[in-house]
């Protein structure tokens, strides 16, 4: 992020806008939206913007730009097509520490205005920080269809009531849980449906009844997926955003942590193979501890929480106190990860079968079922199996699996930072080590591995 997302309050504030076209248009109307005090500056002005001025609602100055005109002005905006005349208005504006936006000019602008969603009192703006305004536009599209007009009348009503809630609970904590109930009722259908006598005294009802007390707390154990955000699903991204507190390992991508409620307080507790900040026992407790606080606990794992991600051991213990809980499950890495690596992990010519296992060592041991791995047309997918690998395919060659098998090992799949091995028993090893592979990595063994060539689809940026 390069700039800062602000609102800023111009009511009746001095504004000045360069310019007298269709542009400068645009943007007078915008700032008389936010109440500001326009002086408009141009030689000449286009049919309009001389409505406004008959009208007396923007002052006008007939005459080119010159810098004492944005004296003491609170935001400055050049909008006309003289580059020369643009430039100097950002220099000037600069100089007085003005913020200053010159239209299609982003290296002159220290500030920008994104596309607007207008639900007043609630506000939306979509920036692309200058560098495409039109996929900005076609955002604010997107979001204009998802949000009824009525979400303004939302957040008036809510508003009224405000000091009322703020008086009957205590804690921010209790405040919040309380408004996300009410969003998630009733009342929200009272206003869009135009019975705002009713939905105010549904939402009196509610607040009068509401219990103030201590909240009883839950523990939401989550599957983040693989890596890429767009493969939460919607129910993991509600609670995400609902939470109290995260609690996160490794394995959690940056880009799907970016989803967690920004206010949340946010644990981290590793899991990085054998270098855990925390063990799972203290983790267990931590989960239990924190709801019987009366907090929302996300338990964030990377891939599903049941499949390698000792989902069942913290369950068990809340349990055995009494905690409250849901489980979301997530796109597994086996499932993501060969998807995106253009490997399908069954194909009727190739495979009608999948094994998951885990490669972590014991004691410096591999304690795998060998036997059960050097079945026919099956694919093999070995998680955190990436330290084992060179003794994993020493020991499939001796137990029988052809050298030339086809293996395929993919690090950080489905994000933007994917990178793929391809090679066989005999030589992956080496190509792993040459390509100085790192975890998070998934092991693919199996003649599904050479349909990576004509099915690979996924090219990530970062290549």
């Amino acid at each position: 992020m390069q700039a800062l997302p602000i609102f800023m309050n111009i009511v009746n504030q001095h504004c000045v806008v360069i310019g007298g076209g269709e542009v400068a248009t645009r943007k007078v109307m915008m700032l008389l939206k936010a109440h500001a005090a326009i002086t408009l500056v141009s030689p000449e002005v286009c049919h309009e913007l001389q409505a406004m001025i008959d009208a007396g609602e923007i002052q006008y100055l007939n005459a080119i730009f010159e810098p004492t005109q944005i004296d003491k002005a609170r935001l400055v905006i050049a909008a006309t097509d003289d580059e020369a005349v643009n430039e100097a208005v950002s220099v000037a504006a600069q100089l007085a520490n003005i913020p200053v936006n010159v239209v299609d000019s982003p290296a002159l602008c220290t500030f920008t205005m994104g596309s607007i969603i207008d639900r007043s009192p609630i506000v939306i703006a979509v920036s692309s920080e200058g560098n495409a305004p039109v996929l900005a536009r076609y955002i604010r599209a997107k979001i204009e269809t998802l949000l009824p007009a009525a979400y303004g009348r939302i957040a008036g009503i809510a508003g009224e009531f405000r000091d009322q809630v703020k008086d009957k609970f205590a804690t921010t904590q209790a405040r919040r849980i309380f408004w996300e109930g009410v969003l998630q009722g009733p009342w929200v259908e009272r206003v869009l449906s135009g019975q705002e006598h009713a939905a105010r005294v549904l939402l009196k009802e509610l607040i009068e009844q509401a219990d103030s007390g201590v909240k009883h707390g839950e523990v939401y154990l989550v599957g983040g997926g693989p890596g890429d955000p767009d493969l939460l699903t919607f129910r993991a991204l509600r609670l995400m955003q609902q939470c109290d507190v995260c609690v996160y390992d490794k394995l959690v991508s940056p880009e799907v942590m970016e989803l967690v409620r920004r206010d949340a307080e946010l644990i981290y507790v590793g899991k990085a193979r054998d270098q855990h900040t925390m063990p799972q026992e203290e983790i267990n407790a931590l989960l239990a501890r924190l709801a019987l606080e009366g907090k929302r606990v996300l338990r964030l794992k990377g891939g599903d929480p049941f499949i390698f991600g000792r989902g069942g051991e913290e369950i068990e213990t809340l349990m055995q106190h009494h905690v409250p809980f849901q489980v979301v499950p997530g796109i597994t890495a086996a499932s993501g990860v060969a998807s995106y690596a253009g490997i399908p992990l069954t194909h009727r010519d190739y495979a009608q079968a999948c094994l998951f296992i885990t490669g972590h060592l014991k004691e410096g041991v591999l304690d795998l079922d060998w036997e059960a791995m050097l079945r026919p047309k099956q694919t093999l997918v070995i998680y955190m199996g990436l330290i084992g690998l060179e003794g994993i395919c020493q020991q499939l060659i001796q137990k029988g699996m052809l050298p030339t098998m086809p293996v395929a090992i993919v690090q950080q799949g489905t994000t933007q930072r994917q990178r793929v091995v391809v090679g066989t028993l005999l030589d992956i090893a080496e190509k792993v080590k040459l390509a100085q592979l790192k975890a998070p990595s998934l092991t693919i063994i199996g003649e599904v591995v050479q349909l990576r060539e004509r099915l690979n689809w996924f090219v990530p940026t970062a290549e």
